[in-house]
């Protein structure tokens, strides 16, 4: 069927201000304003919409919708937060992962996202199989997502963070990255499932573990995730533990490469931005959690000079705490705002942070843009709401405005959510189980 999207009130794409024509999951025309396609089988009014490509959320973590506004947790930096948290994240149960998942999914695509990636990392006894989970919950759901095999083997005992429930010997790591690649990771334009593979951060994975997952992330065609330089924290535990700064230490285990993203970013001097850009690696600027933990500001401007491809992730739900991709696009613009001035950073670049960039983070070349042959990824978005009343630029009016919900999201040319409501999902019935189950974590804390 050839569904044509006509007349938007606004598209994020040049010389398609009379809509698109979708085909069998592509985009395969862009009219022109008063233009109409040579021939289509169907037509959705998009006067109300204004249409942008599908956001891409580089970096979450689902799990932690479990642990929103936990009182254990409240009003704490980085590591006292994680050092709070661990515990009670080693009482998670894979149907407690699976209602996670769902929910962030679910949350996520509602605001107009159409591609996440997630960070999985704890692994307590029982959830040995946890990103088969993930999988089959986002393939019910029709959301893409990159599945990052996560790990942590350096515990407390061994002079890391994390409890020794939580963490996994090497060998058992390496072995289930290798199972869930082999499973999962669809290299095909289009792929509705990735594999990166994710250790969790310098102070909960050995040197070792890092170095053998980055060869065999380049045996078999996969990307690397960690995160990096998001505290001062992490800087002086670094400069304690290896002797070096925390990109001195990511090129020493084989890491400054070009299939490489990096969560934060945030504590980079000049030269080491300019070693990642020549080296072709990206990074997940999360503005939310960069605010509420007060880790600093990523200096995405001069990371973009350098070459650094910049991204957009909500990160996890309990240093956010919500899973809505609008709401970081705007306060993305806000805190960059904040550090440039009010010139230096539009709506347009922080718009390009969660589509095209977040895209290239990721490896992705089919998605994050609005143009003939790319993946028909779309959000919708109208401006009803008393908040848009008065808007000039519709397109700008989604950021400032501040736009939560999108009315109409449509992935690989399938409507996932129709009037704001997401197909197939019973909202009430996931709200009671997911908040019967995190009650339990709550409880906990």
């Amino acid at each position: 069927m050839r569904l044509w999207i006509r007349d938007p009130l606004a598209i994020m794409a040049q010389s398609a201000r009379g809509g698109i024509v979708v085909e069998d999951g592509r985009i395969t025309e862009l009219v022109p304003s008063g233009g109409r396609p040579e021939n289509h089988d169907g037509i959705f009014d998009a006067s109300r919409h204004v249409v942008l490509p599908g956001l891409i959320n580089t970096h979450h973590h689902f799990y932690q919708t479990l642990t929103r506004a936990n009182p254990a947790a409240i009003n704490k930096e980085l590591f006292p937060w994680l050092k709070a948290l661990y515990p009670i994240w080693a009482g998670l149960t894979p149907e407690a992962l699976r209602l996670a998942t769902r929910l962030a999914l679910t949350e996520l695509m509602m605001s107009g996202c159409t591609t996440a990636s997630d960070h999985q990392y704890v692994f307590p006894r029982g959830l040995e199989h946890a990103l088969d989970i993930q999988a089959e919950e986002a393939l019910a759901l029709g959301m893409r997502m990159t599945l990052n095999r996560g790990s942590m083997n350096l515990s407390i005992k061994d002079g890391g963070l994390p409890p020794d429930s939580v963490v996994q010997d090497a060998d058992t790591i390496l072995a289930d990255c290798e199972r869930v690649i082999a499973r999962y990771h669809d290299q095909s334009e289009g792929a509705m499932l990735q594999v990166a593979l994710a250790p969790c951060s310098p102070f909960s994975v050995t040197k070792e573990l890092m170095a053998g997952t980055a060869e065999l992330a380049k045996r078999c065609g996969c990307r690397l995730h960690t995160h990096l330089s998001e505290t001062n924290d992490e800087d002086a535990f670094c400069r304690a533990t290896f002797g070096c700064r925390p990109v001195d230490y990511l090129e020493d285990v084989g890491w400054l490469s070009d299939n490489v993203w990096l969560a934060h970013g945030i504590h980079f001097d000049d030269g080491e931005m300019q070693r990642l850009g020549n080296a072709g690696v990206g990074v997940a600027h999360c503005p939310a959690s960069n605010m509420l933990l007060a880790s600093g500001q990523c200096r995405t401007l001069e990371l973009e000079a350098a070459g650094v491809t910049v991204g957009l992730g909500v990160d996890g739900s309990a240093s956010n705490d919500n899973s809505n991709m609008m709401e970081g696009v705007r306060q993305a613009l806000l805190l960059n705002r904040l550090r440039y001035g009010a010139a230096a950073v539009t709506h347009h670049d922080v718009l390009r942070w969660a589509t095209e960039g977040s895209a290239s983070c990721l490896g992705r070349s089919d998605i994050g843009r609005i143009a003939i042959g790319m993946q028909a990824d779309l959000a919708l978005f109208t401006l009803d709401e008393l908040r848009f009343s008065g808007a000039g630029d519709p397109l700008a009016a989604l950021v400032l405005c501040g736009a939560h919900r999108a009315d109409r999201v449509m992935i690989k040319g399938r409507w996932t959510v129709e009037d704001g409501i997401p197909v197939g999902i019973d909202v009430a019935k996931l709200r009671h189980e997911h908040g019967a189950i995190a009650k339990l974590f709550a409880e906990a804390a």
